[in-house]
């Protein structure tokens, strides 16, 4: 059978909010067949596997031992994500991995190396690199149409209450999730940013602080100023203190135009008097339980990864390249301080 073809076997390893987006797209996909679910928590992976037809575990080193994979998808708390990965790894099973890496550097570089070394991908999702809006701006920059970039904004005001803290038994931790606003919301936004400026760090200047939540100890408001080698200034704004989630807005100044793109639409003006302009497509995919905030793109990684685990093209958001913005991550909570 022409390896392009084979029907790829896979699990997804947490069964939380989140998985949806996963277990959806996985089922869309012609080359791919979900064998397999599991979480720790009994009653969750059960109704899980009850929902899709497959087999549901309660142990992921179980799950991996007894089923031969091709590859699992993890939904998991932020501090399992390498922990996971390496073992899945360690069988040489192909992982993809929802956002952050993890809560620390050293535990992302340490799963980067072992997939290396066991010839495995390893893919981590940033969907919002996905979206139209900031496909468009990244071509614009990469082409030269919009010539060098000068500076970049980014402004995110959403809401995350104690409520919301309170539904789970890992948010909010420095311990399980490593922050709060800055590597759970705004990640995306910096994300987009710092790849489409694409250049090393030279350094990073940023106060955070808790300033409207009474259960938690992470950071819910943060500002700061990135400068990379290019040249290139980035200022950050981020908190979840407001009372509903506005769109993103990030904005770039170039020799040649201005930019302001969000995750759903992007305008550019150019000096010489012409525009671009992109917006998200209709979403016909259904995704019960799915948050706005998390866009539909994921389909759109899911497939470019499967493509990449079936040999037809290199893998996009590979670990490696995931490390960029892994980095700079932990570069801000450490000059943040808040971080225990």
């Amino acid at each position: 059978m022409d390896r392009a073809l084979k029907k790829l076997k896979v699990g997804v390893i947490g069964c939380g909010r989140i998985s949806v987006m996963h277990l959806v797209s996985i089922q869309t996909l012609q080359n791919v067949e979900l064998a397999c679910v599991c979480d720790n928590k009994k009653e969750r992976a059960d109704e899980t596997a009850n929902k899709y037809g497959v087999k549901a575990y309660y142990d992921y080193e179980e799950m991996l031992d007894s089923e031969k994979l091709d590859a699992v998808h993890l939904c998991l708390p932020h501090y399992l994500h390498s922990k996971v990965a390496i073992a899945a790894f360690e069988r040489r099973v192909n992982v993809l991995t929802e956002k952050p890496m993890d809560i620390d550097l050293a535990s992302a570089e340490q799963a980067v190396e072992t997939a290396k070394a066991k010839g495995v991908l390893y893919g981590v999702i940033m969907q919002c690199r996905y979206n139209n809006s900031a496909q468009l701006v990244k071509k614009a920059v990469e082409s030269g149409r919009l010539g060098k970039v000068i500076s970049a904004r980014s402004v995110l005001t959403w809401t995350r209450p104690d409520e919301y803290y309170q539904e789970s038994d890992w948010k909010g931790t420095w311990d399980k999730e490593g922050g709060g606003v800055v590597i759970d919301q705004a990640i995306h936004s910096i994300d987009l940013v710092n790849w489409i400026v694409d250049s090393a760090v030279e350094s990073v200047s940023c106060s955070m602080a808790n300033r409207g939540h009474k259960i938690v100890g992470v950071e819910d408001s943060a500002e700061g100023l990135i400068t990379y080698k290019n040249g290139v200034k980035y200022g950050f704004y981020c908190m979840n203190n407001y009372g509903l989630d506005e769109p993103i807005e990030i904005k770039l100044y170039c020799e040649k135009g201005k930019v302001t793109f969000g995750y759903d639409d992007a305008y550019i003006e150019y000096f010489d008097g012409t525009t671009e302009q992109a917006h998200q497509d209709v979403n016909t995919q259904k995704y019960e339980g799915g948050k706005d905030y998390w866009g539909f793109q994921h389909i759109r990684q899911i497939s470019q990864f499967y493509k990449a685990c079936s040999g037809e093209e290199p893998l996009e958001i590979s670990g490696e390249e995931a490390l960029k913005t892994h980095r700079l991550i932990m570069d801000v909570y450490e000059k943040g301080g808040m971080r225990k």
